[in-house]
């Protein structure tokens, strides 16, 4: 059982991204709440599932494969909803959107030629920087009253952009070279 349980956490996290969508237009504080409470456990597995595979030596090819998949759907499709509601701005969201089907695109290629393009430390801060601006954002100040919040996701989205063209363009630099 404890070997399955970093994929257990990968596909949950894939499972509750229809519930958080579904959530999220649902007209009600208390829908809001639960979208937001559906993220922070779900970007919480994307760390726990990854940390539990090396310290137990249980990675596997499914969670190798699974893991950014399901990363970039949860990010992907809680951006979108963001942009849709204008709760985020367009630009960054591009920037982080054409990153990620970047480096994906270029890891499946890379993979064929059994070349690995490992998660660099600043790509998993990019990431933590991504769902923590994403937090701040679907909290907003609405939400939780503090003043300047809105304005403090929008930086902080930013600068999750700012880290995705660094790290996408590091990867890129990388995977370069093995094209042939």
């Amino acid at each position: 059982m404890q070997k399955n349980i970093p994929n257990i956490l990968t596909s949950l996290r894939i499972i509750l991204i229809p519930i958080l969508v579904s959530a999220f237009y649902i007209d009600s504080k208390i829908a809001h709440y639960v979208a937001v409470t559906i993220f922070i456990f779900a970007s919480i597995t994307d760390y726990f599932d990854g940390y539990l595979a090396r310290v137990w030596s249980v990675q596997s090819n499914f969670g190798k494969v699974l893991d950014p998949i399901a990363d970039k759907l949860l990010v992907a499709a809680t951006l979108m909803m963001m942009v849709d509601r204008g709760i985020a701005p367009v630009l960054p969201t591009l920037v982080i959107l054409c990153r990620e089907i970047l480096v994906s695109g270029m890891r499946e290629y890379l993979a064929e030629l059994k070349v690995s393009l490992p998660v660099s430390h600043l790509a998993k801060i990019k990431t933590a920087a991504q769902m923590i601006a994403i937090i701040i954002l679907l909290l907003g100040e609405e939400v939780t009253g503090v003043p300047h919040t809105d304005l403090i996701g929008e930086i902080s989205i930013w600068i999750a952009a700012i880290l995705t063209v660094v790290t996408g363009y590091e990867y890129l630099r990388q995977g370069i070279k093995n094209f042939h």
